[in-house]
């Protein structure tokens, strides 16, 4: 009994202090000094419907919509199935994929390589076969759910986007420019688009 009682009331200690009163307090830090990060950074439509977040990736295919990177998430953007392909540099399927195989109905049979996703993003962007591509226009993220391209990958999106909508590419240009962000201080990271933020403010344009 007498290291019992100490024990338990350390024990009890620590559970209000790390289990309850720390994580409430580091909530209430992030609601007050960063309301949107905090709640998910949500991003809401004119009616304010929750349509996305600015962290996680959205498949889009039209073309009159900016397209983000190739994505390995359970069925692609799956926030619930975060990953990557977990293939190294030098495999194989990871470059050239697996071929559909007419004999069976086995979805996971096919997987596109890079080669293939390579070859789709310059048919889908009219680019010439041998024409030089960004690294993340036929490359998956580490999780994901990238929601970000890079304004290489945009730019070469431009003349699809623009023809689509019926627009002048130097006013897609405009507004690809106006959603870039830069390195995070001047420094940290590179570069990029969130291609959310960036299809929306396509519609809002027009």
């Amino acid at each position: 009994m007498e290291h019992l009682r100490p024990a338990l009331l350390l024990t009890g200690f620590f559970v209000v202090v790390t289990g309850l009163a720390f994580p409430v307090a580091i909530w209430g830090i992030g609601s007050v000094t960063f309301p949107s990060q905090a709640k998910g950074s949500l991003i809401r439509d004119a009616h304010g419907a929750v349509i996305g977040s600015a962290l996680i990736g959205q498949a889009f295919a039209k073309p009159e919509y900016f397209h983000p990177r190739p994505s390995a998430a359970g069925t692609g953007y799956d926030a619930a199935n975060s990953s990557g392909t977990n293939l190294g540099p030098t495999s194989d399927k990871l470059i050239h994929g697996i071929p559909d195989d007419p004999a069976t109905k086995d979805v996971d049979e096919s997987y596109a390589g890079f080669v293939d996703l390579a070859k789709a993003y310059r048919a889908e962007n009219g680019l010439a076969p041998d024409t030089v591509i960004p690294a993340d226009a036929a490359t998956r993220s580490a999780s994901g759910l990238d929601p970000d391209i890079s304004p290489a990958n945009a730019e070469l999106q431009v003349a699809r986007v623009a023809k689509a909508r019926g627009l002048a590419p130097e006013q897609v240009q405009t507004i690809v420019a106006a959603n870039t962000t830069g390195r995070t201080l001047g420094v940290f990271g590179e570069p990029r688009v969130n291609v959310l933020g960036l299809n929306l403010a396509l519609d809002s344009f027009e």
